[in-house]
């Protein structure tokens, strides 16, 4: 039997503690992560719900305040009694994330079936095919953008993970569909922001199609999905990447080209997909790309000028949660901590600095007075719960 000196058992000891501490670190701060994740997620059901509209949510809170939004086509729109489409999905994805903390999917369980029943309130089975309208059908007829429908397809796929349900599989097919029946070849291929509105082909739209047709393709096998989401993928990389930053630009428009902002969900979309057709093809191209727009994506939104405690500009949370997203993918591919740290940085930082009386994030993760005086926004405060979901499991 092989003797060990002193010196060699004493590392050895050394080792084993270090191992020790080092998981129990990990375990406090998944749990920690875990807490605050749950504790915003019921802080938004109790102030955000609205009880007289099954499954529903206020835009705003406080809310009443009829305050201008002015994430549509054409003019801002005044808040309504309910939230729009996008800001409810942020609830939707955030609930998918916190029922695959361990031990914690049937206790989400009966807020997933709430949401949705409340999602299928803003489905429009009147135009065909039919699809999700920005609002709910049975308060006003409303616009229905090809993002949305994404956010849709890419929640019901994360629910199907998550149950098996096939009624869900079948509805982000569905949602697919509305989807492709946009896609022209104009400006090379892609699908338009807004049904009825051939003025943009935005990398919103497009990555969210791209997700849910990759996602359908996980869940299902089925090759069409997969050719889909090439053909979006490739359509996005060779005709919205900034050659300059090697970001993704917002969108292009015909006879104006490229729209040179950068918004950071519109790469984070990117990695994800990248990272997907890597494992679903293994080709090492999707890998490099990733990484690349990784890279890219961290050095432009360190630079960009932002709060002195953050290490990013924050130019939108759930922005940044959508990034996290493709961040968290290529994390798990190549374990470079890198993209994940930074966020978590900045998220802490939020979480212990920036909230308000009411225990809620201001939309800037800083904190600037008039920005805790503000009213909350649905989708801002969502997206907290979702990213420390996702780091409690990281974690």
């Amino acid at each position: 039997m092989r003797k060990h000196s002193p010196f060699q058992i004493l590392f050895l000891l050394f080792l084993f503690v270090t191992e020790q501490v080092s998981a129990q670190s990990k375990t406090v701060k998944s749990e920690l992560y875990a807490e605050r994740a749950k504790s915003i997620y019921s802080n938004i059901w109790t102030r955000f719900r609205v009880k007289s509209f099954t499954g529903l949510f206020l835009e705003n809170y406080p809310g009443g305040k009829s305050d201008s939004l002015n994430y549509f086509q054409g003019s801002a729109v005044k808040e309504r009694q309910v939230s729009f489409l996008w800001p409810f999905s942020g609830v939707f994805s955030a609930t998918n994330v916190l029922m695959r903390i361990p031990g914690q999917k049937n206790v989400y369980k009966p807020y997933q079936d709430s949401l949705i029943a409340g999602i299928e309130q803003y489905l429009d089975v009147v135009r065909k095919p039919e699809g999700y309208q920005a609002y709910p059908v049975k308060l006003e007829k409303s616009d229905r953008y090809y993002d949305d429908n994404g956010l849709v397809g890419i929640d019901y796929m994360e629910s199907y993970f998550n149950t098996k349900n096939p009624v869900y599989l079948a509805r982000a097919k569905n949602v697919f569909r509305f989807i492709m029946s946009g896609w022209t070849e104009d400006l090379g291929g892609g699908v338009f922001w807004v049904e009825g509105h051939p003025d943009q082909k935005p990398a919103c739209s497009n990555g969210m199609a791209l997700l849910t047709s990759l996602k359908i393709y996980e869940g299902c096998h089925e090759k069409y999905y997969l050719d889909q989401g090439k053909k979006f993928y490739n359509w996005m990389y060779t005709t919205l990447r900034d050659s300059t930053t090697g970001m993704i630009t917002n969108d292009i428009k015909p006879g104006k080209g490229l729209n040179r902002t950068f918004w950071s969900y519109n790469t984070g979309s990117l990695i994800e997909a990248a990272v997907m057709l890597y494992r679903f093809t293994g080709k090492e191209s999707y890998l490099i790309q990733a990484k690349a727009l990784a890279k890219d994506s961290h050095a432009f939104y360190k630079a960009a000028k932002h709060d002195e405690h953050l290490t990013y500009r924050i130019d939108l949370p759930w922005f940044m949660a959508v990034l996290f997203r493709g961040y968290e993918a290529l994390y798990k591919v190549d374990k470079n901590d890198l993209y994940i740290s930074a966020l978590e940085h900045d998220i802490n930082y939020a979480w212990e600095n920036s909230r308000d009386k009411f225990g809620l994030v201001t939309h800037s993760w800083t904190t600037n007075p008039q920005d805790i005086k503000k009213p909350k926004w649905l989708l801002d405060e969502a997206c907290i719960a979702e990213i420390y979901g996702r780091l409690s499991v990281l974690r």
